[in-house]
């Protein structure tokens, strides 16, 4: 193994390369237009949402979905304690405040019992469902629980394009639900990310919002409140032809994970999280040791890159809790490490890495 392999890589080739030439070419402007429509239909077919707005990075894309939902000022906003720094940070660049709860250890998913438990006790505004790794738990009660409290529930999706629960795209199942194409993701077009919604009054709340508060361009007429998260067609052109090869690398993620499932699931020293819904895909495989830093180290002199999963949200410095309340996360957290997850590794190269990971713990 004399190349480095990296955790993660996003996959472009000549359809991307010929699809911008052929635009360029055509005396496109490059700003949001009709390629823009284009992306927002094909991500409505695959996923089966109604309504599709795609918008410049999947952080600014979840403090929009906020702003539809009539999050204001100091609002409280219930937030799973592992997940991106995006999502709580969402929530603060509107004013409100992320209010931490723990994770489940089936999932790694927000604990909904929990859940229940705060919305007693407290006046929470919005909950936000993070599909971490694209897993779910038990979203049903999560729904229920919102209707009965009359609280939106916005899904973090930003890892999940191409995941299926109970054969229902991940993301349709809130009011809104968030994308993310930045480069490690399963379809990339560098930054940016998308809403989906079934609703018509949420979809036009969005797009005002995201369009200076107008319902069309070319003009300065503005009904609402809105700033300016547009994409560009360039990008559009390229997640189109990302959206083409989707299928197949939802396929191929799903040999990949059988592949490194079926070598590491038996070794004691290793935890690996399986879904057991047939529609889910990892975005990145993630297992769960004592000792990782140890085992990272190892694999990088092994040529191996691999990624430290996210610190929780209670640990960093601009959001510091005491630990007592978020065990679980805490636990896992410290133990996750992300192994080498792109679509483009063949079978032979991941074999290699699992057989170095288990040459490690003989």
């Amino acid at each position: 193994m004399n190349n480095f392999i990296n955790q993660m890589e996003p996959w472009f080739d000549e359809k991307e390369a010929d699809a911008c030439y052929e635009y360029m070419k055509s005396g496109g402007w490059l700003m949001e237009f009709n390629k823009t429509k284009e992306f927002e239909k094909m991500i409505c077919e695959f996923t089966g949402a109604k309504y599709c707005h795609i918008v410049n990075n999947g952080t600014i894309s979840l403090s929009i979905a906020l702003l539809a939902l009539d999050i204001k000022k100091n609002d409280k906003v219930i937030v799973p304690n592992y997940t991106m720094i995006a999502t709580p940070n969402a929530v603060r660049l509107i004013g409100a405040e992320p209010i931490l709860v723990d994770i489940d250890e089936e999932t790694l998913c927000i604990d909904i019992d929990k859940v229940n438990n705060l919305i007693i006790n407290d006046n929470i505004k919005c909950i936000i469902h993070v599909s971490l790794n694209a897993r779910m738990n038990n979203i049903e009660m999560l729904i229920n629980l919102c209707k009965e409290k009359n609280i939106p529930l916005l899904e973090d999706s930003a890892q999940s394009l191409g995941s299926f629960y109970k054969n229902k795209h991940i993301g349709t199942f809130g009011d809104i639900g968030s994308f993310s194409f930045s480069a490690p993701k399963i379809i990339s077009t560098g930054q940016g990310g998308a809403l989906i919604t079934n609703s018509e009054i949420l979809s036009k709340k969005i797009y005002k919002l995201k369009n200076f508060g107008r319902m069309e361009g070319f003009n300065d007429v503005h009904d609402d409140f809105g700033i300016n998260c547009k994409t560009t067609d360039i990008q559009s052109v390229i997640g189109i032809e990302q959206m083409k090869k989707l299928p197949w690398r939802v396929n191929r993620m799903k040999e990949i994970w059988n592949i490194y499932y079926n070598r590491l699931s038996n070794n004691p020293n290793i935890k690996i999280i399986k879904s057991n819904d047939i529609g889910w895909i990892p975005w990145f495989i993630d297992i769960y040791v004592n000792n990782r830093d140890e085992l990272q180290k190892y694999l990088k002199d092994n040529n191996i890159g691999t990624r430290i999963v996210y610190p929780p949200i209670n640990s960093q410095k601009i959001y510091l809790l005491e630990n007592s309340i978020y065990n679980i996360s805490n636990e896992y957290c410290n133990k996750g490490l992300w192994l080498p997850s792109s679509s483009k590794l063949t079978d032979d190269i991941i074999n290699k890495i699992c057989d170095i990971i288990l040459e490690y713990y003989k």
